[in-house]
């Protein structure tokens, strides 16, 4: 019990002691905390912030492959042109008109690709810095909660992860004070209170275990006469002959009941 005591009062005194120790390592862990709510934040979004990123690269992969194709075209057009490809023939013939318009419709595609792809690409680029504001805006919406994380539970762990020894000096300390006045009266001589404390409870000690003896014995004595009244009455004829009589009557009754209820019944 005085251990107890001990602990129930020293923890506070602990708690306030140690005070710059505990917001260490509170501080450490709130620390911990954010860098955690953070990530779970992030993993929350993470998905729709990666699916929009795949899109967009996959729109500008689209219209590189596109701006690589009109390219292609050019050069088989100009060659064409210059008589160092193709047919091989200088100047600007059948051959090459054809080529020329399968490049200039394949330009016209890219102008129209990138017009489109790009309104795409602006409009997934605005969800994403949406989805950044959200995530910004969780965290501080749930920074109050962690920066609340300094109450008695919070001090009371903290304080258990700061080295063991100097806390138990301390609860040593009032451990030492509570049994105090225990200690000095076993080891202090039996005084004139003592002598007469005995004595009252040698006497109540007495009293009780007198009235136990004459509670057995009265009980036992009872017993005894009981049997015996019983036995008295076992030989007793009149008694005998009053419940013979009264048992042949309310067997007769019974027999004569039940004749009754059989003639009803037929």
């Amino acid at each position: 019990m005085a251990i107890i005591i001990a602990i129930v009062i020293s923890k506070p005194l602990e708690i306030k002691i140690f005070e710059k120790e505990i917001n260490t390592v509170l501080l450490k862990e709130k620390n911990e905390m954010m860098l955690a709510n953070k990530k779970q934040v992030a993993n929350y979004f993470q998905s729709d912030l990666d699916k929009n990123k795949a899109q967009i690269d996959s729109l500008k992969s689209d219209i590189l492959k596109k701006e690589k194709e009109v390219n292609d075209l050019y050069s088989v057009y100009i060659t064409e042109a210059e008589g160092t490809a193709g047919t091989k023939k200088l100047g600007k013939g059948p051959v090459y008109k054809e080529k020329r318009e399968k490049h200039d419709a394949a330009l016209q595609d890219l102008s129209i690709l990138k017009t489109t792809n790009q309104a795409k690409i602006a409009d997934l680029e605005t969800k994403n810095k949406t989805l950044e504001a959200d995530l910004d805006k969780k965290v501080t919406e749930t920074q109050p909660i962690i920066e609340g994380f300094d109450g008695l539970m919070a001090r009371i762990n903290a304080l258990n992860k700061l080295p063991f020894l100097p806390s138990f000096f301390i609860m040593l300390l009032f451990l030492a004070i509570e049994t105090s006045p225990i200690i000095a009266k076993l080891l202090s001589p039996k005084s004139e209170y003592d002598f007469k404390q005995e004595d009252n409870e040698m006497g109540i000690k007495n009293m009780l275990s007198q009235n136990r003896y004459q509670s057995e014995l009265q009980k036992k004595t009872d017993a005894e006469i009981y049997d015996k009244v019983y036995a008295d009455i076992k030989e007793d004829k009149e008694l005998y002959n009053y419940k013979k009589k009264s048992a042949t009557e309310l067997l007769k009754l019974q027999a004569d009941g039940f004749v009754e209820k059989q003639k009803k019944s037929m």
